[in-house]
């Protein structure tokens, strides 16, 4: 009977022992499934006005500048910096412009051709990510922004050169050929301001990018040729007399044309630096 309610006694206390043993073991895997679920959520969970990451979108904007039409391209490098690349383009002619000088003479007929054609980079950093405003140091690669212009004088017409008026001969006027180009340094140094992110931290897709500042291209260049006769007698223009001469080869007229060509430039020598001011409308979208 002793050895009956022994052995009752130890079967009891093994089954309890399972029971507890499962049910520890069924809790504890329980908790590791919640916890692991958990984790999932926590690690799948997207903070609120996440940055996009480096690289990931794309901005392209077309407007209008100072040296005609506008078109740029951007990408986010991190939450301060875009990478920007720029281009203008602008072509503009006149033709036979008549400009009026000599007594009694109708003048200079002139055409021109006006060509703005640039390509530059620039780092675009926002001290402040979700607001607009921006500085952007650049390098302007490729510039051939330049004025060219040719005249043909009518008999009498006139021009001064230095000190010394010249009258246009009847038989052979004369003609000029000039330009003026704004791209002494055909690499330049770049620096803006402006406000518009053309990928807004905040999020969306359209964007509408303003910027001024300055590029430094040095003073623009001035070159001026001359060809055919003139007389610095205004008589003798009308009949080919003493004082006409050969202005491409005569010394003291390519003497006269040198000093008016130093005081052009003597006169643009304080403009170094050529006025960046654009404005346009962007759009980005996503690239990986």
């Amino acid at each position: 009977m002793k050895r009956f309610v022994l052995c009752t006694m130890v079967l009891a206390l093994a089954t309890s022992a399972g029971f507890f043993t499962q049910a520890s073991y069924a809790a504890t895997a329980q908790a590791a499934a919640a916890s692991t679920g958990k984790a999932k959520q926590t690690k799948t969970k997207k903070p609120v006005n996440a940055p996009p990451a480096p690289f990931s979108r794309l901005a392209t904007s077309v407007g209008i500048s100072l040296m005609g039409i506008n078109m740029q391209a951007a990408t986010n490098v991190n939450s301060y910096l875009n990478l920007r690349a720029t281009g203008n383009y602008f072509a503009y002619s006149i033709n036979n412009v008549n400009i009026a000088g000599g007594s009694g003479s109708s003048g200079i007929d002139v055409s021109g051709n006006l060509n703005f054609a640039t390509m530059g980079v620039a780092l675009d950093y926002y001290p402040f990510p979700l607001h607009g405003w921006r500085v952007s140091p650049g390098l302007m690669l490729y510039n051939q922004n330049v004025l060219s212009a040719t005249g043909q004088s009518t008999p009498g017409g006139s021009i001064t050169l230095g000190s010394q008026t010249y009258y246009s001969d009847s038989a052979n006027p004369f003609a000029l050929n000039g330009s003026l180009g704004l791209n002494r340094r055909r690499q330049a140094f770049t620096l803006t301001t402006g406000w518009g992110n053309m990928i807004p931290r905040k999020g969306g897709h359209w964007a509408f990018p303003f910027e001024l500042g300055a590029v430094f291209t040095g003073t623009p260049v001035i070159n001026l040729n001359l060809s055919g006769y003139a007389c610095t007698n205004y008589a003798d223009a009308a009949a080919n007399g003493p004082t006409c001469v050969n202005m491409a080869t005569n010394a003291i007229a390519q003497a006269n044309l040198s000093s008016q060509i130093a005081k052009y430039q003597s006169d643009l020598n304080p403009l170094s630096v050529y006025p960046i001011f654009s404005f346009g409308v962007a759009y980005n979208f996503r690239i990986r």
